[in-house]
């Protein structure tokens, strides 16, 4: 058995990596880190996982008893973590935030996307898993990056649920803000550009175009549906060829020939891919759950590969009929 540690325990990506681990058969869920919250049961803040989790949380870290460390924390306080504690030489770090994902001399995290670093995360030590965004965006580009297509500036509308502005209500999440609104934020500007921009030239070396990002809040609660625009010479056929091969070998990832829509992959671990040509514009839709592949379920997918273990294990999730 896998045993884990998770600090952070309170948030949406906690809740639902929990969710996940008590149903994995080969976890055992040793401590739920949580200062503000300690000595409370987890169901009393994951209502969804009565009658399946009798744990508590606790302010204590016993790091020697675990062999996987999960950081559901937010962003700057992993590294923080890191570099004030001594850890165990053998412990494992799977890590949500955004602290480690953009490679540097200065540490030794992979970038944890299966789908591009599947080899370099099964050897891994350290695994910065990706962004929400980023995860979408990037699936969608992938394997033109890798048969060295993206030539032209790529333009990218996606909108989000509520859940990717976390647990802790604010001025854009309340619901009689967010329901039946719309909004941009950041636009040509998210944190998530960066990783994004990392792979596309670890694939291809010569990426130098602008990505053109225009990010919405949505009034649901999960998932990311995400709009990608290029201008790519390439006949369709050709292309859906290119994305076949590319994604193979993949689980969780699957090319649809008809559109896609969000209620599809929510509360699953998928990624679903629509590509159409239209005249010498590529036109792609990228659908994930926010919550899932784009945070806890990649988690577990990444946890699957470092103790070599098959890689859907506790993934094997299916979208609500409604």
């Amino acid at each position: 058995m896998i045993r884990v540690g998770i600090i952070g325990g309170a948030g949406y990506t906690a809740g639902e990596l929990i969710r996940l681990l008590v149903n994995h058969p080969d976890v055992e869920i040793t401590f739920i880190n949580s200062s503000s919250n300690a000595g409370n049961k987890i169901t009393d803040v994951h209502e969804g996982l009565y009658g399946e989790c009798d744990l508590t949380f606790t302010d204590e870290l016993p790091l020697q008893d675990i062999d996987l460390l999960y950081f559901c924390t937010a962003h700057g306080d992993t590294r923080k973590f890191i570099e004030s504690h001594e850890l165990p030489q053998e412990l494992k770090i799977i890590d949500l935030s955004m602290d480690y994902r953009i490679a540097s001399d200065e540490h030794e995290f992979v970038y944890g996307l299966p789908e591009l670093n599947r080899r370099a995360t099964c050897k891994a030590r350290y695994v910065a898993n990706p962004g929400c965004f980023a995860t979408a965006i990037q699936l969608a580009l992938l394997p033109l990056a890798k048969n060295l297509l993206l030539n032209n500036d790529i333009y990218v509308n996606a909108i989000t649920g509520s859940t990717g502005a976390g647990v802790k209500p604010g001025a854009t999440s309340h619901f009689s803000w967010r329901d039946n609104n719309l909004s941009v934020y950041k636009a040509f500007e998210h944190q998530h550009i960066p990783e994004i921009v990392q792979s596309l030239k670890q694939l291809q070396n010569s990426f130098d175009v602008d990505i053109n990002f225009i990010p919405y809040r949505g009034n649901f609660p999960r998932g990311i549906f995400a709009t990608i625009v290029l201008k790519c010479k390439v006949e369709l056929s050709e292309i859906n060829r290119m994305f076949a091969e590319y994604y193979e070998k993949d689980s969780f990832v699957h090319i649809i020939d008809k559109n896609i829509d969000l209620k599809q992959v929510v509360n699953t671990n998928k990624c679903l891919l629509h590509l159409e040509k239209h005249g010498d514009k590529l036109f792609i839709i990228s659908c994930i759950d926010n919550l899932l592949k784009g945070a806890s379920g990649q988690a577990v997918h990444n946890m699957n590969l470092m103790f070599n273990l098959e890689e859907t294990v506790g993934l094997k999730l299916k979208p609500s009929a409604f």
